[in-house]
């Protein structure tokens, strides 16, 4: 099977349901959205062994969380791409709100607490990871305009999500001895 179907030619997609929109569809964009925040966080992973030391157990325990963001970030996919009620296999559920929320608790303990703003950069891991938060939160807005249309728990999926990102880039940060700069207000 080729990757072109030229079904798309016209500016249309096809939807899990096989009903076609625009590609401009805000559904469609909050997939796209989605797709792009995956890719950052590939690119942030592709980045982990650059300099950095990990034990065996500190690696695998940094991917198996980077595996379960992207997984959950196909289970909003898959709800997104199925309008209407039953559609999806896939459900985005509290489960995954609070399976996220046990992996920013766990990262968070082994982190200075934060008083001030930091500017996103760092080891290339953690500035992608920085990159797809703010991906993460771009979906999340577009997902606000979808209310009534999409599962309750996508919201607080994404919300978590952008969370555990941002936890993530500042514990590589931390584990490479990486000085996080700080924003003030009165430079």
């Amino acid at each position: 099977m080729s990757i072109y179907t030229r079904t798309g030619d016209a500016g249309e997609t096809g939807l899990i349901s096989g009903v076609r929109v625009a590609k401009n569809d805000q559904r469609v964009e909050a997939l796209g959205t989605c797709d792009e925040a995956n890719a950052a966080i590939g690119v942030a992973i592709s980045h982990i062994d650059q300099g950095l030391t990990w034990s065996l157990s500190e690696r695998k325990k940094f991917l198996v969380c980077m595996e379960r963001i992207q997984k959950s970030l196909f289970h909003i996919g898959a709800e997104l791409a199925s309008p209407g009620e039953g559609m999806s296999t896939c459900s985005v559920t509290e489960t995954h709100v609070l399976d996220i929320e046990k992996d920013i608790d766990k990262w968070e303990e082994e982190l200075p607490e934060l008083t001030k703003f930091i500017l996103p950069s760092g080891h290339p891991t953690a500035a992608s990871l920085h990159l797809a938060r703010t991906i993460v939160r771009r979906a999340e807005r577009v997902v606000v305009g979808m209310k009534g249309e999409v599962t309750e728990s996508i919201l607080p999926c994404l919300n978590r999500l952008s969370d555990l990102l941002f936890v993530a880039a500042r514990y590589v940060n931390q584990f490479c001895s990486h000085q996080e700069k700080t924003f003030e207000a009165n430079e």
